[in-house]
């Protein structure tokens, strides 16, 4: 890009955010930024230590102990936890489960929207998330909404899933994701909304290139 642009992309989960945003960062040659990786980073911890998510006080525990990174090479963002390599760990559902858990609470949603906005701040950069728009980057220059029947996202994860090599039912992974949207969007802390100024995308009949075709029809032409 000839210039600095900021975008970003909200949703519930398996909306397809992440894949979206992989791919338009790709065909717009800027980086793209995964917060929801740095939650899962977060969550794992969580589990190596056998603490609550849902606890206060555990989550004050990692938020005063844990360092989060990301890291770029060969175009590819890996993430590390407390210095160490964790991104292939993270995509698992009860990582996913843990992520919803610990991006609650107030102290953990502070100290990652902290890092997320000085990201931002110097260069163009494609995110994605919860609060992106509303929150962590409210002057953005794009905002986008990605959703999706919520039986399609479920579906899409199950896939996601199974291909990975869990042993998990459909039934599982769609009663997950309902409770995850509930938990995500009435959440005291930084709720799933959708800004008045974002652009809605339903992605539940639409291809990967449908939706990229969607989101270029707002941005305007490839680099």
């Amino acid at each position: 890009m000839n210039k600095k642009i900021v975008i970003a992309i909200d949703g519930p989960a398996g909306a397809g955010k992440t894949t979206v945003a992989k791919e338009l960062a790709k065909k717009m040659d800027i980086p793209y930024f995964s917060t929801g990786s740095m939650y899962r980073a977060l969550a794992l911890k969580c589990i190596q230590l056998g603490l609550d998510a849902t606890n206060e006080k555990d989550a004050n525990l990692i938020a005063n102990n844990t360092t989060v990174g990301i890291k770029y090479e060969n175009g590819k963002q890996y993430v590390l936890l407390d210095g160490e390599n964790v991104t292939e760990l993270l995509y698992t559902d009860q990582i996913s489960a843990g992520a919803s858990q610990i991006s609650v609470h107030k102290i953990i949603r502070e100290k990652m929207v902290e890092i997320q906005r000085h990201v931002a701040q110097n260069q163009s950069v494609i995110m994605d998330g919860r609060d992106i728009g509303s929150v962590v980057l409210p002057m953005a220059d794009f905002k986008f909404y990605l959703d999706a029947d919520v039986k399609v996202r479920a579906k899409r994860r199950f896939d996601e899933l199974k291909s990975k090599g869990n042993n998990i039912s459909f039934e599982e992974v769609l009663k997950d994701m309902k409770e995850r949207d509930i938990r995500d969007k009435s959440r005291e802390i930084s709720p799933l909304v959708i800004c008045d100024d974002a652009i809605v995308i339903d992605s539940t009949n639409l291809s990967i290139d449908g939706v990229l075709n969607e989101f270029f029809k707002h941005i305007g032409e490839k680099k």
